[in-house]
């Protein structure tokens, strides 16, 4: 296919990531990636930038290393620390505080984007724009605050595509990706890729929320990618019906290393 072109890790969710040279992936997914989340103590959901009125602030925190710290507001603070909930959530405006740990019955807060084409069929009886509290499935597979597979990764090509159909290149961190990789196209679900040691395998193409078209730290808001995504690709999604997908999420077939400039190779 071609190579690794961008690793990053999301140590918390919803939080700016780092971009980093080289990583160990664990059968969870990257090495520290979404191991933490923030939590409501009002109603203990937890947190995500798919609402951005109650969470959005958290694409201006960032999050690096592991451990984990987090960086709000010029200061860093270790996470998990109550130093660290603090600053969050006086960031945020209520109280809230970082957890490791995966609820049983974990929801969260969506807002469903203004395009109706970006409301997947299997929300249809939903209005676009309307809010809803849900649980997220991907949590309990992995133990990680992931939507769903434990590894999402884009394409040069498919990134290419979309900005010329926007009519202006589209930041990868828009999606924020685990991997970035050389390729005309996205790998098909089902798919088997070797980077290095490590094996994954494609599971499905990666619905899109709010989030690719919020403004966050070095990236101005931008409602045409998601009209852009609405009108072009909607794409089936196991039988659920279709959805507007950009990316693919993969899960570990075979933990390993990975550095930039590994080959990707079917496996």
């Amino acid at each position: 296919m071609g190579e690794v072109a961008g690793i990053r890790r999301y140590p918390v969710k919803s939080a700016r990531g780092e971009s980093l040279g080289e990583v160990s992936v664990e059968s969870g997914g990257l090495a520290g990636d979404r191991a933490w989340a923030c939590v409501d103590d009002a109603d203990q959901t937890i947190g995500s930038a798919k609402h951005p009125r109650r969470w959005g602030g958290l694409l201006e925190v960032t999050a690096a290393g592991v451990p984990a710290t987090i960086e709000v507001g010029g200061s860093r603070y270790a996470a998990g620390s109550p130093e660290a909930d603090k600053a969050l959530g006086e960031h945020l405006g209520r109280p809230v505080r970082l957890t490791r740990t995966v609820p049983a019955q974990p929801r969260i807060h969506r807002l469903l984007p203004d395009d109706p084409g970006m409301v997947p069929d299997w929300l249809a009886e939903l209005r676009p724009g309307q809010e809803r509290l849900e649980e997220s499935g991907g949590y309990a597979r992995t133990g990680r605050f992931v939507d769903f597979g434990a590894v999402h990764l884009v394409t040069t090509g498919a990134l290419a595509e979309l900005a010329e159909r926007v009519g202006r290149p589209v930041a990868a961190d828009r999606f924020r990706p685990n991997l970035v990789i050389t390729a005309d196209a996205d790998p098909e679900p089902g798919a088997e890729l070797r980077i290095g040691d490590v094996v994954l395998r494609v599971l499905f193409r990666t619905p899109r929320c709010v989030v690719p078209g919020l403004g966050q730290t070095g990236l101005p808001a931008d409602p045409a990618v998601l009209r852009t995504l609405a009108r072009h690709y909607r794409v089936r999604v196991f039988g659920d019906g279709k959805a507007a997908c950009f990316g693919v999420y993969a899960d570990v077939l075979q933990p390993g290393h990975l550095k930039l400039g590994t080959p990707v190779t079917p496996a």
